[in-house]
């Protein structure tokens, strides 16, 4: 961060100071976690679901904060910041915040990140905003590693992408920083609106709308219309704004017509700017196309696994081309691109051969959709010689509200339709997918089309149950795919069989 006094850091939120006369500087970082303060760094209070970071100041200061941004008096230097009305408040990722106090703390942080942003934008910070129903962290990812050569860049670790993790990130810019590429979630409508007030984007990326959140939003259009609120915020052309959108999808093509910022389309259709060809898979899932953009073509070969990382790597490659990276730059940074988020097709091998994939970090129908394909590919071949046996451990999908139904029942489907060898279903609420894999098992998807590998989808109670069951017929050579939803933690199962043969 930037260094600010108290009294800086009073006038930018609102608040005031208490039990400091404002000459305090803050050096060093803003952090949440009273573990995680050092040296000069401000300490933000906020209250959990068992304990109150109020009552953690003292401590904070003692590792070296110099100060607290706080919602009541605490006993050490603060700033104080006021109340919010319920019309100010917005669905707050926390809990135990049953006196608003956490809500009053966020609304003081995004205020302080937008001062940050101001008092950067002047010598040369761009922000990049990256939304979508999926594949927002690994694209956020991409773009970092694309325009780390031509300026200091700033992203969020993981998927910080909320009204905590976003302002927590645009306070690790400083002076030297050039790029900030900020992950940008919604739970609901104006919420990337209100994310994007706290850090307005010159370049946008909108990457899919998917049903991801569906319970929460009704509809897939509202989902496209919240995903647009990026591609609204933008500033218009004349002023530098960028809206890069998802050719390929049709509710993201549609957002052109919704921003004044000059629009360049990715994807894999011809009218694509910056487009992807002859795009082909190898037999670990990565994707090896051209890259076609106004400046010319490059060939790439992606290290990451999955087909879905392509469109992941245009816009990528969209932004860096804004950005006045190099072509050949581009490619190169492309082709060396790791994965930096954990728990995201995070692919392992074992001793013996057996390769896991941890993709257990989030799901939804898309994602599930896009991780078995690939699944699929990394089976190599379909006609039984050389073919590796498959597993897929699928655990329930969050927050789909009336479809959650269906949508568990078409993975399963779309398991047999992909030949996958072993499916196994954790949990209750993922009974679906065992459901839809038998009855699409009985309209077509016979054992007989498995190479001999094929088993009777199965549906665990745990992941007790589902390691147990991997741990007695996992054999040399498979390979298991692991995707649920957050709340099941299904990476368990992963850590789990990776130890059992490391």
């Amino acid at each position: 961060m930037i260094p600010l006094t108290l009294s800086e850091v009073a006038e930018a939120t609102g608040g005031r100071l208490h039990n400091s006369d404002g000459s305090e500087l803050v050096t060093g970082s803003v952090e949440f976690d009273s573990r995680q303060v050092g040296p000069g760094g401000l300490f933000v209070a906020l209250p959990g679901d068992r304990v109150d970071g109020h009552d953690f100041a003292a401590t904070a200061v003692e590792r070296g904060a110099v100060g607290v941004l706080a919602a009541r008096p605490v006993n050490a230097p603060a700033v104080v910041v006021p109340p919010v009305t319920d019309a100010h408040v917005r669905s707050v990722a926390l809990t135990g915040d049953s006196d608003g106090s956490g809500a009053a703390v966020l609304a003081g942080l995004a205020r302080l990140a937008r001062d940050v942003v101001d008092r950067l934008a002047p010598r040369g910070l761009t922000v990049v905003g990256v939304t979508g129903s999926s594949g927002k962290t690994s694209t956020k990812d991409l773009i970092a590693q694309v325009l780390e050569p031509t300026g200091a860049t700033v992203a969020p670790p993981g998927s910080f992408n909320n009204e905590l993790g976003h302002p927590w990130t645009v306070l690790r810019a400083d002076a030297d920083t050039r790029h900030l590429v900020l992950e940008l979630s919604a739970r609901g409508p104006g919420h990337i609106r209100a994310l994007c007030e706290t850090a307005p984007p010159r370049i946008g990326v909108v990457l899919n709308v998917g049903t991801a959140h569906l319970g929460e939003f009704g509809s897939q259009e509202d989902i496209a219309a919240t995903k647009g609120e990026l591609a609204e915020s933008l500033p218009a052309a004349e002023r530098g704004g960028v809206a890069i959108l998802n050719a390929d999808d049709p509710l993201v093509r549609a957002m052109a017509e919704r921003t004044t910022a000059r629009v360049v389309l990715v994807g894999e259709s011809e009218d694509a700017q910056v487009r992807a060809a002859d795009v082909e898979l190898d037999d670990h899932a990565r994707a090896t196309f051209t890259l076609v953009t106004p400046r010319g073509t490059r060939t790439v070969t992606l290290g990451l696994h999955g087909g879905h990382h392509v469109g992941n790597a245009l816009a990528a490659a969209a932004v860096g081309l804004e950005l006045g990276a190099g072509l050949d730059a581009i490619a190169e940074r492309l082709r060396g691109a790791r994965r930096l988020s954990a728990r995201r097709m995070e692919v392992s091998t074992r001793a013996d051969d057996v390769t896991v994939v941890n993709d257990a970090y989030n799901a939804n129908p898309e994602s599930v959709g896009a991780a078995l394909r690939t699944l699929a590919r990394m089976a190599g071949s379909e006609e039984g010689r050389g073919r590796r046996r498959t597993w897929a451990v699928l655990g329930v999908m969050g927050e789909l509200g009336d479809s959650g139904a269906e949508a568990h029942e078409q993975i399963g489907r779309l398991a047999m339709r992909l030949h996958i060898d072993r499916l196994v279903a954790v949990d209750e609420q993922a009974g679906g997918i065992q459901h839809g894999a038998r009855l699409e098992g009985t309209t077509g998807a016979t054992p007989s089309s498995r190479s001999g590998y094929w088993e009777e989808p199965v549906l665990v109670p745990d992941v007790e149950a589902a390691v147990a069951l991997l741990n007695a017929e996992l054999r040399p050579g498979d390979v298991v795919l692991v995707k649920a939803s957050k709340v099941a933690a299904l990476w368990r199962v992963a850590d789990a069989i990776l130890g059992a043969r490391a």
